[in-house]
């Protein structure tokens, strides 16, 4: 598979198509809301954050989904282990303008429930939420700056089968964290946690399966990350997969999720394994919480299952390099989305 690198210019042309497809390290294509020529209520937009240790995470979401808008916040405590989601949605409500750039544009979004502040600031990224309701067990807020360990991150643009639609998405891998973490009582202080960004726009078709796995984490001193996945539109031009390792990038090509299923039931919390065709990836993921939500409101169907585990196996690179991954926690997941 020969993967396709994006040049510079717009991401749509004046038919509301991509105007290229490929994978690039930034944000090289300008992206424009005012040039979807597709329905605004078909227009998804979202910044995602996942920011943790092996002890405790967070994972913050602000999207704009067209005919809802949806804040959540989740804390995971991976030593108990258990965790909390507290998610806020409104159909048709006012447009909440989030930025065409991940780089620049802040998102300011309070309410008399919520406030979720994603601000740059000095060449880094400070994270402000408060949630007083978040739970019976305690409030939320944090106080967290991000900071990129590697100027390359994972770009893809990526067409659907249907004219005008597309998407477009950014991963922001190995972002290191400073600050604290208020919920449930306790205090946590998140220094030594690291993160990542899912910045995501496009005009996405009603039903789809997607598979994403992500890895943020330090190992003999040594940043180490992955972005892995696939299921979503036309990627014959290039796949989303990539690894991290300090400053350096690799392109991975395609791979697979095989999670362990009796019929067509799947078995979440059983061990995954995370493969190419030559076995080049190679990676076992034990799952230690599975954050699963099923939701089904008039047209909108979804069922998610974000798990929640440690990875371990190898990364080969060009049959030349090979990385070794030793237990180190991450995520994997499998959405089915109509909506």
């Amino acid at each position: 598979m020969n993967q396709h690198k994006l040049s510079k210019g717009p991401l749509l042309n004046d038919l509301g198509n991509l105007s290229e497809a490929g994978y690039h390290t930034h944000l090289i294509k300008a992206y424009d809301k005012l040039d979807v020529k597709a329905s605004r209520l078909r227009l998804k937009e979202w910044d995602y954050y996942y920011i943790g240790n092996d002890k405790q995470a967070i994972a913050l979401t602000v999207a704009d989904n067209g005919y809802m808008w949806l804040v959540s916040i989740s804390f995971f405590d991976f030593e108990i282990p258990m965790h909390i989601t507290k998610s806020k949605m409104k159909f048709l409500g006012k447009p909440l303008g989030l930025p065409n750039d991940s780089a620049k544009g802040d998102i300011v979004f309070e309410t008399k429930e919520f406030t979720f502040k994603f601000l740059h600031e000095n060449g880094k990224r400070h994270i402000l939420v408060d949630y007083p309701d978040f739970s019976d067990q305690g409030c939320f807020t944090c106080d967290l700056y991000l900071e990129q360990t590697t100027p390359h991150s994972m770009v893809i643009a990526t067409p659907f089968k249907k004219d005008k639609h597309f998407y477009y998405n950014q991963k922001i891998n190995l972002l290191k964290a400073s600050g604290k973490v208020d919920a449930l009582n306790n205090i946590y202080d998140f220094k030594d946690a690291i993160g990542v960004l899912d910045w995501g726009r496009g005009v996405w078709t009603y039903h789809n399966i997607w598979y994403w796995s992500s890895l943020n984490a330090k190992q003999d001193n040594h940043y180490i990350g992955f972005n892995l996945g696939y299921g979503f539109g036309d990627t014959s031009k290039a796949t989303e997969n990539m690894f991290f390792y300090d400053d350096q990038y690799y392109k991975l090509k395609d791979i697979i999720f095989d999670i362990p299923k009796t019929g067509k039931t799947y078995h979440y919390m059983e061990p995954w394994k995370i493969y190419d065709e030559k076995k080049s990836i190679d990676l076992t993921f034990t799952p230690i919480i599975d954050r699963n939500s099923k939701s089904n409101v008039i047209l909108i169907k979804s069922v998610q299952h974000q798990v929640f585990g440690t990875f371990s196996g190898t990364v080969k690179i060009n049959d030349e390099k090979t990385f070794e991954i030793k237990d180190l926690l991450g995520f994997a997941e499998r959405v089915e989305n109509k909506w």
